[in-house]
């Protein structure tokens, strides 16, 4: 008893780490899980993936990595694919609880490319977790971004890494990791399964993407969470049309796969209402930040025990920062649920009004605001190593940060003009012009770019209006054209029926206290 309770004690970093040292817990586990995994439970699977795995990291392996693969290896028969995605969640612990060393990262990247050359060449009849083929494509994507961020830390590199990077140059290019993603959308043929469920010959999102005819799921889910891949890897780059071209696949207005996964549902619509914003399409960036975080509000209290929660609640407070700013740049209260009207007041009411003076103060809170929320931008290509060696981590960030400040410093502008037009129905050209105090030219120039600015190119090639005040000119007379909010008497007749019933339950309740008088 005595010598088991020494094997189960964590290993701290003090006490040194034996990659070799295999506790009985962890073989039961690694012994169980591939069984499970051979007999195709899903269910099981997701338990010890969810479960046991999390509860094992916490105790046994709180600051060091797992055993090695060779380790457990001859647990599970040497069997190839198991140890690939053993070693998969090795390096995701490693990267989640330790900071990893430039070979393990290189050693990750290797891992990654032999697991998804089995899967796009290899015969693979598995049936594995949404949750868990989720977590690979996010967390492939997640450590190239953080090998981009590593790399562009240049100043303090020693000769031993340079001479690493030069080796393997190819570790984490950028070529490679979109090359991936790609094959596995085209592989799997998954835009084609989507475009016949909608024609009623496939069963792919009513059934999870799982397979119940015996078959495996792997190759299918894994090409659809590589269009969010896809996405979240163009945004990172700056290329927003080219992430939302490879998520339209997805109808994103209905519930999916990719909402079967918290992490992948607020990624997926996180980097998509980002990408938005930045488009200048401000309604639609508005309408999806408002579905998720209403959906967020309703339902965060069942993901507490999840070891996703953090990254949920940091998710949902960038989100509200980032609603902010498009509801400044936008002002379309209209589109935003009360209760998630009523948080946003909450955290940034106050920001907010200060946000629509445009001085210098509103546009410390604009950098502010998008420095928090915005994704963390990566330089993809590799460093030169003949000049003097520099960090370049920040280069892409401050670029992003240039452009979307230079956005929100034209919609100075156009704050005066919007100011006129919400307060008449026409006006003239000449006294619209003496108002703000410009010539007629300089009016029409600033009337044009108020055209331009509030409306954006969608996805269909369509030009839509993000303004709540647009205008039309005839001769010298600008009619203006309010949008009026769409009064919402459903919600209103729903919330008295409840208090009269409620009025009405209260009433019977009393009469029934109430001593009958015979």
């Amino acid at each position: 008893m005595a010598n088991q309770d020494y094997e189960e004690r964590p290993q701290t970093q003090e006490l040194g780490y034996d990659p070799n040292f295999v506790p009985d817990s962890v073989k039961s586990f690694v012994v169980h899980l591939y069984r499970h995994i051979r007999e195709k439970n899903v269910y099981e699977i997701h338990q010890m993936y969810e479960s046991s795995f999390q509860t094992l990291s916490e105790r046994l392996f709180k600051d060091t990595p797992w055993p090695s693969v060779d380790a457990v290896a001859h647990y599970v028969d040497n069997d190839h694919v198991f140890c690939l995605l053993y070693r998969e969640m090795w390096f995701r612990h490693l990267y989640a609880r330790l900071t990893p060393t430039l070979r393990q990262r290189i050693d990750s990247w290797d891992n990654y490319c032999s697991l998804f050359q089995v899967v796009l060449h290899g015969v693979v009849n598995m049936q594995l977790p949404n949750q868990w083929l989720w977590d690979m494509v996010d967390e492939f994507v997640y450590q190239f971004q953080s090998f981009c961020q590593y790399r562009a830390k240049m100043k303090n590199k020693t000769e031993q890494e340079i001479t690493l990077l030069r080796q393997f140059d190819q570790a984490w290019n950028v070529y490679g990791v979109l090359n991936f993603l790609q094959a596995l959308v085209e592989k799997s043929t998954i835009i084609q399964i989507l475009e016949q469920e909608k024609e009623g010959l496939e069963q792919f999102t009513a059934t999870d993407g799982y397979d119940y005819n015996g078959g495996s799921n792997v190759l299918k889910v894994l090409g659809y969470f590589s269009m969010v891949g896809l996405l979240r890897v163009h945004c990172l780059l700056g290329d927003y049309h080219t992430g939302i071209k490879c998520l339209l696949p997805i109808d994103i207005s209905q519930q999916g796969v990719y909402t079967s996964v918290i992490g992948s549902h607020i990624t997926t619509i996180y980097h998509y209402g980002f990408a938005n914003l930045m488009l200048r399409r401000y309604v639609e960036a508005i309408r999806e930040f408002n579905k998720i975080l209403l959906y967020i509000f309703k339902t965060k209290q069942y993901h507490q025990k999840s070891p996703q929660y953090e990254q949920i609640l940091k998710k949902n407070e960038q989100m509200y920062a980032l609603l902010a700013i498009c509801l400044s740049l936008c002002p379309q209260t209209r589109l935003v649920d009360e209760t998630v009207n009523s948080q946003l007041r909450e955290k940034y009411g106050e920001k907010m009004a200060r946000m629509q003076r445009y001085d210098d103060e509103a546009f410390a809170i604009y950098d502010e605001l998008f420095s928090y929320a915005c994704p963390k931008f990566i330089t993809p290509s590799a460093p030169s190593f003949e000049e003097p060696l520099v960090n370049y981590n920040q280069d892409a960030y401050r670029l992003q940060l240039k452009l979307f400040l230079y956005e929100a410093k034209q919609q100075q502008l156009l704050s005066g003009v919007r100011t006129f037009l919400k307060v008449y129905s026409t006006i003239s050209f000449a006294k619209l012009a003496s108002y703000m105090e410009v010539d007629e030219s300089t009016l029409r120039t600033i009337l044009i770019t108020y055209k331009h600015k509030t409306h954006a190119v969608d996805s269909d090639g369509k030009i839509t209006s993000n303004a709540d005040v647009d205008f039309y000119i005839d001769e010298d007379t600008i009619h203006v054209v309010e949008s009026k909010p769409a009064k919402r008497y459903g919600d209103y007749f729903l919330r008295q029926i409840v208090k009269e019933q409620v009025e009405e339950v209260a009433t019977v309740v009393e009469e029934l206290k109430e001593p009958k008088v015979d």
